[in-house]
């Protein structure tokens, strides 16, 4: 029995030698820098891809983007006859100056929808006006993270706009005034 198991242990000690030798670095604080993710030209991609009105926010220096993602929301809207119908969302990944990740989802969902497919455990609170505009504030209790959510028009339609993360409200200030400002991308004739 004894040399039945030294072709065992000798690839065990092979294997650690091998392993010894590679090194592994999970993500989080320290893992070094976060990638760049170039926001602008994904948000246009996103505005020609799902046909919905995208805008690019204006940050202010230090923020920026790591990354990004497309996702459908069954059921997501209503249309004007009253017939549910798919929504679809594009979402940019925001570091703030002081490292707090922060989310921006550009959809043409419902409100209730859109925020259901962030945290289906959500329940709007209160409002806040950022320059005119109200966004909603949704939140789930302790230690979730609130969402803000408004509507802009433009002139190929509405989108529903959502805000999250780790920031406080004046990063949420901040990164709401950096979309409501500015104007739908045009997207690419098909």
């Amino acid at each position: 029995m004894f040399w039945s198991l030294v072709p065992l242990v000798v690839a065990c000690v092979v294997l650690a030698g091998i392993v010894g030798m590679c090194s592994f670095a999970p993500g989080g604080p320290g893992a070094g820098p976060a990638p760049d993710y170039d926001a602008p030209a994904a948000l246009k991609a996103d505005a020609d891809a799902l046909r919905i009105p995208i805008r690019v926010p204006a940050l202010p220096d230090g923020w920026r983007a790591n990354s990004g993602s497309r996702a459908g929301i069954e059921a997501g809207r209503t249309d004007p006859s009253g017939q549910a119908g798919r929504a679809v969302s594009s979402t940019v990944g925001y570091l703030t100056p002081t490292g707090m990740y922060m989310a921006l989802t550009q959809s043409n969902a419902d409100e209730e929808k859109l925020v259901g497919s962030i945290d289906s455990d959500m329940a709007p609170t209160g409002t806040q006006d950022v320059d005119g505009v109200r966004w909603v504030v949704y939140d789930g209790g302790d230690g979730v993270e609130p969402v803000w959510t408004t509507r802009l028009n433009g002139p190929t339609g509405p989108a529903q706009i959502a805000i999250r993360g780790a920031g406080g409200t004046d990063e949420y200030r901040t990164l709401s005034a950096a979309v409501q400002k500015q104007p739908p991308l045009t997207a690419k004739a098909k």
